[in-house]
């Protein structure tokens, strides 16, 4: 089952072209990652997808429900009611984190069920512990963020994002604010992930990642799609493009 469909996306900034003709489907389950060099496009696309960003034209679908279409060639928004509808659909995990530094770790994840989905609290609570228990953080549930290193920040913002029983989990480059060590941390919850049988799309530089986790690879370059496959289909490609940008991953 297609849970998102992104056809023929263009979106520029300042009379820029930043995505040329852009088209991506993520099915149901489906691990989809995105890789190519810094200004390819990648994080502007998945601004886009989770609706951050407006697209100058095309159409974007969840669950075969219209978020945008073109008309004359502009895209044109559904009302915000159905968007929020249709943003109940994914996660997002930031590079950053964005986690509230006001806020302990367990209301961090709670406040979104509680306040959006008016998930009863205790319900709410006893979820988090649970995915703070999955995460390896349950004895950190009374923490705030200044108090947590950076790989416990970012799996405490997959917690969050979780906790909203997503069918699709977008993460914007989860590692590049982390130094090696807390990467291969957080790496390997992602990795962890997998079981749970949501719908992911990573935006990442972790090659060897991407090849091990992914069913499909995308490669962006200057806005648009060189190419997409398997892992071993991209990793093995001979186009040009792809293999000056994977030259040094060759053995991966």
């Amino acid at each position: 089952m297609s849970l998102l469909k992104m056809n023929h996306i263009q979106k520029g900034f300042d009379g820029l072209d930043v995505l040329k003709d852009i088209s991506v489907e993520v099915r149901e389950g489906e691990i989809l990652s995105i890789i190519g060099p810094s200004g390819s496009g990648k994080s502007t696309l998945l601004r886009c997808a989770t609706l951050l960003e407006t697209i100058d034209s095309g159409s974007i679908e969840y669950l075969g429900e219209e978020a945008a279409w073109s008309v004359n060639g502009k895209a044109v928004y559904a009302s915000k009611n159905k968007l929020k509808e249709l943003q109940n659909c994914f996660g997002l995990v930031f590079q950053n984190f964005n986690l509230f530094p006001h806020m302990s770790v367990l209301q961090n994840i709670m406040d979104a069920p509680v306040r959006v989905k008016k998930v009863d609290k205790e319900m709410a609570k006893k979820e988090a512990y649970e995915l703070l228990k999955k995460m390896g953080l349950e004895d950190k549930a009374n923490a705030y963020p200044c108090q947590l290193s950076g790989g416990q920040c970012q799996r405490v913002a997959i917690a969050r994002a979780l906790a909203l029983h997503p069918k699709i989990l977008f993460f914007d480059e989860p590692t590049s604010a982390l130094d090696p060590e807390l990467t291969q941390e957080v790496l390997k919850v992602i990795k962890s992930l997998s079981d749970l049988h949501i719908a992911m799309v990573i935006v990442t530089h972790e090659m060897a990642f991407a090849r091990e986790i992914s069913d499909k690879v995308i490669f962006m370059a200057d806005g648009v799609i060189v190419e997409e496959g398997t892992p071993d289909e991209v990793f093995a490609s001979n186009n040009e493009r792809t293999r000056s940008f994977l030259g040094n991953y060759r053995n991966i």
